[in-house]
């Protein structure tokens, strides 16, 4: 069974980072594709970036240059997790993020963190 647990978000002033973390198990990371998303209250689920298993990487236009989508190293312990770092954070930023990825056709997503951009 896939599963995927997201952490790291949290309340961080204007201007800071967060990195978050997407720990999967059933599933080789570096082998598939792997996303995060957000969602903010009274707004759709938007994809914020991806990382597919070739390593190509993708950015919504609202976040590039300020976040970063990696996997862990592939021989280390986090090799099946994929970070999101997230720099220059304003207010905007503020939602649920979400890592999802996709078997056979079917979406799989974590519970989510709270990411809270506040002075």
């Amino acid at each position: 069974q896939v599963q995927l647990v997201e952490s790291g978000g949290g309340l961080v002033q204007p201007g800071g980072s967060l990195r978050l973390s997407c720990a999967a198990s059933g599933i080789t990371v570096r082998l598939n594709g792997m996303g995060w998303y957000r969602q903010s209250p009274g707004k759709e689920r938007e994809l914020v970036a991806t990382i597919v298993g070739g390593g190509t990487i993708n950015y919504a236009e609202a976040v590039k240059g300020r976040f970063s989508i990696s996997r862990g190293n592939p021989r280390g312990d986090a090799k099946n997790t994929v970070y999101l770092q997230m720099n220059g954070l304003n207010a905007e930023d503020t939602a649920v993020y979400y890592c999802k990825t996709s078997i056979y056709g079917r979406d799989v997503w974590g519970q989510g963190t709270q990411v809270t951009v506040s002075s």
